[in-house]
């Protein structure tokens, strides 16, 4: 598939924590920006607690130096990939359901009415904050579907809904239909991987991944020029009016 098939409207991609759109959709986030879309990232926790290990490291670190350094981080990132960001800081290591947060993704995604969301996937056995992110993303754009929900704000469409791809994909049931071509902003994503400090340990594993998933990208049919790939797993069917 050709990066048209990422969609022309608003792009809104939902973290469980402050670095996780960078590492799996850091190139969607800049290719969809590159196109002069509107891509908004909503981030749940900033991973202050389970996802800041090299913050950790450091004598003296508290919570809310953490908080701080991985706002800095992921806002930076989120600057160079051409995003607007923004943080509810509801604390991870649990993350936790409340009413209050889902009022909140679901206010976020009517304000944006987004044509694509983007975010974590179904399973994910290793970290159950991502897989709980992907539930409350569903459930809030349910809401935000219904006509008689907060009749200040207009209902969304059937917007489509993009899981992107987990760390260890074999073991969280992901089997990708989109390999998204990020061969010209590949540089930009490596410019944001290598802000977020905290996990910099990360930034070789998907550059190389993007390397893979470029190779894939070709032998499925893409443009032999393409170089780097982001794989992502479609929810909800895609509507055609002929044979693809």
């Amino acid at each position: 598939m050709t990066a048209s098939a990422i969609g022309r409207g608003p792009v809104l991609v939902v973290s469980a924590h402050a670095a996780d759109f960078v590492w799996r959709a850091g190139g969607a986030v800049a290719l969809s920006a590159s196109r002069g879309q509107q891509v908004h990232v909503l981030c749940l926790t900033f991973g202050e607690k389970g996802e800041s290990q090299g913050l950790w490291k450091q004598p003296g670190m508290t919570l809310d130096r953490v908080k701080e350094a991985r706002r800095d981080e992921a806002s930076r990132a989120a600057k160079v990939l051409g995003a607007e960001i923004e943080f509810l800081d509801v604390g991870d290591y649990p993350l936790r359901p409340t009413d209050a947060l889902y009022d909140s993704v679901t206010a976020t995604i009517r304000r944006v009415n987004p044509a694509m969301i983007i975010t974590h996937p179904a399973k994910d056995p290793y970290n159950l904050d991502h897989s709980l992110t992907h539930e409350i993303v569903l459930r809030s754009r349910m809401v935000a579907q219904a006509a008689g929900h907060d009749r200040s704000t207009q209902p969304i469409g059937a917007t489509q809904v993009l899981q992107f791809e987990p760390h260890q994909p074999e073991q969280c049931g992901f089997v990708p239909n989109l390999l998204l071509d990020i061969s010209g902003v590949f540089e930009r994503k490596v410019e944001a991987m290598r802000i977020m400090g905290a996990q910099g340990h990360l930034v070789a594993y998907y550059t190389d991944l993007g390397v893979r998933r470029g190779v894939q990208a070709v032998r499925n049919g893409g443009a032999r020029s393409i170089t780097h790939a982001e794989a992502f797993q479609r929810v909800f069917p895609v509507v055609g009016d002929e044979l693809l």
